[in-house]
């Protein structure tokens, strides 16, 4: 017992002298965490030269652009055929994928070998080869009966700029065919094919090995964006963002990146880390200085690196007692299935032991446990460099996406990977160390890049018949020149029909005379209290105009909500509301007992019949309280002031918002004679020669017409522009069959409008895997805001994407595209038609005055001009374009339509003196009062401090006391 103890000390002795001396031989290639951490950030240096197009030219890392950008998504479909050139033999492949969403795929292969005489060659032998093996197993599974996809797995580094094209950069893996490389293998491909004839096949896509891997393990496993080729040679792959790829045009989406990392070190970078044994293996290889990282890690010269270092070994008398034989001088001869053999966790030794017999060497049994060791330093070294480059890899992934953890798989393929047995386990440990942040599953691709190829091609034939449908279905959003001026010219003949008084009762455009006969001058002055309601929030203001000067206009303002139940309720309900909001602002102002002009923007359609007398036409924005349409607003008003009885107002005014925006930017520009809104509703009024409102008395001066244009379309007008997205929102609205333009152009049905062709997208399985969520069907979970904040340019996708799970919607890359391509349509279209209506109106201005060329100002309000990013932009485009006769400025109503309805009281104010001083009847002693008022309303506001912290212009939800 004793002595077999002592046998297994002796033995444990030796095995640990004889790994001592070799790790101090080789203690280069031994590799601490602190290297590993410097490589792996050298390579992201590496990579981002690679990606900048001012360094790429002499980037030693070429990030190759393959034009492939989506990883399968399990839905592809069909058959398709894939050839696998890389080595001393290439694959065909027939590949089924099934339709039933299971994801089953079947394939027959056969393998055809290239004689050397190919392989010593020209370019163009060996692409007939390829033909004629294709045309072969075509014929020997009877399948050129119907033309064929075909995708071309082609392992060497190529420049591609578009997925069927490919630019061979230089042979590697000991391939030196003449006359290929700075040619396009895929035509090369496909001549020789038409030489070859009877192949009815079209090459799709071509593709590295790398990328094939990846995409071969993406259709099993979804979170696949990485793939790792660890065998003859090495690379990667890896998907990355458009936006940081210089070399091709585009920001949005992703693009898969070939890395070509066999070339790192090229340039230097990994000087300090290559051994003499590594050197000495790049002189003695056929492109000496070049693929040098592919040369410290693959299995075409790992066997040769252990040859190189038991010669020297042997040389210095540390192994074989410095015997060598002729076989260990001769290169090639150590091949790295041996290095596999040798690491085998059970007979390793005995393995060792026989390949050197057969090398014609006679080792012990010290020699035995110390080459084993070498064997495992180099593969070991080999798994440590490439875990550090993919930790850097999968760093920059989830950087990119501003995850704290990152959770991705990463296909692997390559004889390396495959056969050792120690390779795979090795590298997993250590990438998982290097990246802590990341969680990763190594997938082995048990089909080759071959089914990886046609798995590219069923992609890109997924996305080819994707983009069809999605572009078909958002042509009918896209409007060209010729239907914009249709629509200029149908809303021009509505504008003129509004106004006629035979054609008035009729008329889509309802043109609706507001009793504002002139816009400000600058001599206004007063205190006046103003009401704003058009949406779920009222707003109620105190605002102070000082005389003789513009800019000098002082407001104070509270907003209240207004409930859903009061909106839908009685007009009762309703007015009685807003009385309760105006007592507590009186109080809350201490002005109550102040008997104050007034001015009520009621943003709705109103027919009037004096500036303060207004009939609602009918409701809109969600409002439906009962009992209010066809009454006089003011008039429901009073009632409801004189139900609370606790003050008493002097109502002079009922304005709509848009007239109310015309004011408030007139104010500060005298050529701004029309108003736009452009927010939750969408409307323009604009100042009318008064001999062309037939159903108003009078024909001197001009009185702005509000011309509630959301009913544009009312009359089946414009039902060739109409999609059936528009219709299915309409039909779910309160007020179906009316206000159609505003349907489609206005905030608050925009959103429903994206809303429901994304319902339509998922059905049809272009979106969202297909998977209609309770979230999604949920009427207005899509607000319009979305639009602004998904269309902004400084918006990534990342942020676009949660947004949608803000909602409810799990989306990949490819969805995010294609919801923000879905709102740029919504959103352009609402735009481009506004701009057309806009279109009429100057021209139709530009008319009345008998002008060749109009100057004017719009003044603009609404959160869709204000937020959009770009519908603003667009609407002035399509203003130029249409009515080219016309320079029209657009201005921000910065203060809202309240300080409007202010101003167009203290307008009507004026006005009616004028009237009245004109027919002799007002008394002196009324006009010398009401002088004092203004006078003394003046002295005080003097007397008050400047603007500044609580009294300046405000647009807070508190009144500044």
């Amino acid at each position: 017992m004793f002595a077999v103890h002592l046998l297994s000390f002796y033995f444990s002795k030796l095995q640990e002298d004889q790994i001592k001396k070799v790790d101090r031989y080789l203690y280069a290639m031994r590799l601490s965490d602190e290297q590993l951490v410097d490589i792996s950030s050298r390579f992201r240096l590496e990579m981002e030269k690679g990606l900048s197009n001012e360094s790429n030219s002499t980037a030693a890392v070429k990030m190759l652009p393959t034009h492939v950008y989506s990883t399968p998504d399990g839905s592809e479909k069909g058959e398709f055929l894939a050839l696998d050139l890389g080595g001393s033999k290439f694959k065909v492949l027939q590949v089924k994928v099934s339709e039933d969403g299971k994801g089953k795929v079947q394939m027959e292969s056969e393998t055809f070998p290239i004689p050397d005489e190919i392989l010593n060659g020209r370019g163009t032998e060996l692409f007939e080869h390829v033909a004629e093996s294709l045309k072969s197993f075509l014929e020997k599974h009877h399948i050129n009966h119907t033309r064929k996809p075909l995708g071309f797995t082609f392992s060497f580094p190529c420049a591609q700029s578009k997925i069927d094209e490919g630019v061979l950069l230089s042979w590697s893996k000991n391939f030196k065919l003449r006359g290929v490389q700075g040619t396009n293998v895929v035509q090369s491909l496909r001549k020789a094919i038409r030489k070859v004839g009877n192949v009815d096949v079209d090459v799709l896509a071509m593709v590295n090995d790398t990328v094939g891997a990846m995409m071969t393990c993406g259709y099993d496993d979804q979170n696949c964006e990485v793939g790792v080729i660890i065998g003859t040679g090495t690379n990667a792959c890896y998907m990355e963002e458009l936006r940081h790829i210089d070399l091709v045009e585009g920001d949005e989406g992703r693009m898969c990146i070939n890395t070509e990392w066999g070339a790192f070190g090229d340039d230097g970078a990994l000087d300090d880390f290559i051994t003499s044994f590594d050197r000495e293996i790049d002189a003695a290889s056929i492109n000496p200085g070049k693929q040098l990282f592919e040369k410290m890690v693959s299995g075409l010269y790992m066997g040769e690196l252990v040859r190189l270092i038991l010669l020297k070994m042997a040389k210095r008398g540390l192994l074989f007692h410095g015997q060598i034989s002729d076989a260990l001088r001769t290169k090639g001869t150590f091949q790295t299935n041996h290095i596999c053999l040798i690491e085998q966790y059970k007979g390793g030794l005995e393995n060792t032991r026989e390949i050197l017999e057969d090398l014609g060497l006679n080792p012990s049994d010290d020699d035995c446990i110390a080459v084993q060791h070498v064997c495992t330093i180099v593969s070991f070294r080999s798994a440590n460099l490439v875990a550090a480059a993919l930790a850097a890899i999968l760093t920059r992934i989830r950087e990119n996406k501003k995850l704290k953890t990152l959770r991705t798989t990463v296909g692997v393929d390559g004889t390396v990977y495959r056969t050792h047995p120690q390779y795979p386990k090795r590298l997993h440990k250590v990438v998982r160390h290097l990246v802590s942040d990341c969680h990763v599953r190594f997938v082995l691709s048990e089909s080759g890049s071959a089914k990886g190829a046609a798995m590219v091609t069923a992609v890109a034939q997924r996305l080819a018949s994707q983009r069809k449908e999605i572009d078909d279905t958002l042509a009918a959003f896209a409007l060209d020149s010729t239907q914009l001026q249709e629509v200029k010219k149908k809303m021009h003949v509505e504008l003129e029909r509004g106004l006629k008084k035979d054609s008035h009762p009729t008329a889509s455009v309802k043109m609706l005379p507001t009793y504002v006969y002139r816009t400000p001058d600058g001599t206004e002055r007063g205190k006046y209290l103003a009401l704003d309601l058009g949406g779920t929030n009222f707003r109620v203001l105190v605002v102070k105009i000082r005389t003789g000067m513009r800019n000098s206009v002082r407001m104070y303002n509270k907003i209240y909500a207004i409930p859903l139940e009061i909106m839908q309720g009685t007009g009762e309900e309703l007015f009685d509301h807003i009385v309760q909001c105006i007592s507590d602002f009186l109080d809350y102002m201490g002005i109550k007992n102040t008997r104050l002009p007034l001015g009520f923007t009621f943003s709705f359609p109103c027919s009037q019949t004096g500036i303060d007398k207004g009939d609602l036409v009918c409701w809109t924005k969600g409002f439906k309280a009962t009992d209010c349409e066809g009454y006089d607003i003011v008039d429901m008003l009073r009632e409801a002031i004189k139900r609370r009885n606790e003050f008493d107002l002097d109502i002079v005014a009922i304005v709509n918002d848009t007239v109310g925006t015309m004011m408030t930017c007139a104010y500060e520009d005298p050529k701004c004679q029309i108003g736009l809104i452009a927010g939750t509703g969408s409307n323009v009024c604009y100042m009318e020669e008064m001999k062309n409102i037939e159903f108003v008395e009078g024909d001197e001066g001009q009185m702005c017409i509000n011309t509630e244009w959301g009913g544009f379309g009312e009359n089946d007008n414009i039902e060739d522009i109409r999609t059936r997205y528009d219709r299915e929102v309409d039909e779910g609205s309160l007020n179906a069959g009316k206000q159609r333009f505003e349907k489609m152009t206005s905030g608050m049905y925009l959103g429903e409008i994206v809303r429901q062709i994304l319902i339509d997208l998922t059905k049809r399985g272009l979106l969202f895997r297909g998977r209609i969520t309770e979230r999604l069907k949920t009427k207005g979970i899509f607000e319009t805001k979305f639009l602004s904040q998904i269309e902004s340019d400084r918006l990534a996708l990342l942020q676009v994407r949660c947004i949608l799970q803000h909602l409810g919607l799990d989306s990949t890359c490819d969805d995010s595209i294609i919801v923000k391509e879905v709102c740029g349509a919504v959103s352009r279209r609402a735009a481009q038609l506004c701009g057309a209506g806009m279109a009429a109106v100057v021209d139709k201005i530009r008319e009345n005055r008998g002008l060749e060329h109009l100057e004017i100002t719009v003044g603009v309000d609404g959160t869709l001009y204000k937020l959009h990013p770009h519908f603003s932009t667009i609407l002035k485009d399509t203003v130029r374009e249409l009515a080219p006769n016309c320079k029209v400025d657009f201005i921000l109503s910065e203060d809202g339509s309240g300080k409007g309805a202010a101003l167009i009281t203290a307008v009507a104010r004026q006005h009616h003196m004028a009237e009245n001083e004109e027919e002799g009847s007002l008394k002196r002693t009324e006009r010398i009062e009401w002088k004092r008022e203004v006078e003394s309303e003046e002295q005080k506001q003097e007397e008050e401090p400047e603007e500044g912290a609580g009294c300046q212009l405000c647009s807070a939800s508190q009144a500044c006391p």
